[in-house]
């Protein structure tokens, strides 16, 4: 093991649980062979790279992100209001379901059905994560230089 602590210009190699308020798991690699990222690469958002600083190989942490580290609070300008004859007429919609829309740029979003009626869908299109504190289990196993591209 080396003393090099994470910040700009390291390369991690960790397991990681994300859990929330109510103790569930959202996501973990624990079961799983552990992920490597270099900072700023954009595998992980800002504060979660941010909350890892100055952890190092051997660290064992439970960090808590706040929402506006994290996935950023709930913007009512992302729920959206959509015509029914936008969706297939035999879709069976329910509250919770996720459908895949086109954005602007071509590329594809999810949105969640919040309530419907005949004329119309209400649909969120804000991360499913937006304003939830998590805990951020960490077992960081590695730590480097990270190689310069």
């Amino acid at each position: 093991m080396n003393d090099l602590v994470i910040s700009e210009g390291t390369r991690v190699t960790l397991n990681f649980a994300l859990i929330l308020e109510d103790g569930s798991e959202v996501d973990t690699n624990f079961d799983g062979a552990p992920a490597s990222f270099s900072v700023g690469d954009g595998s992980l958002l800002p504060g979660f790279e941010r909350a890892l600083f100055g952890l190092k190989s051997g660290d064992q942490a439970t960090l808590e992100i706040a929402p506006e580290d994290g996935f950023g609070q709930p913007n009512e300008l992302n729920i959206q209001t959509i015509a029914r004859d936008q969706f297939d007429a035999d879709a069976e919609l329910a509250a919770g379901m996720v459908f895949s829309f086109a954005d602007a740029a071509g590329g594809e979003v999810p949105g969640v059905v919040r309530e419907f009626d005949d004329n119309e869908v209400v649909v969120d299109f804000n991360h499913p994560l937006a304003g939830r504190t998590l805990s951020f289990k960490v077992a960081i196993h590695n730590v480097e230089v990270a190689e310069l591209h």
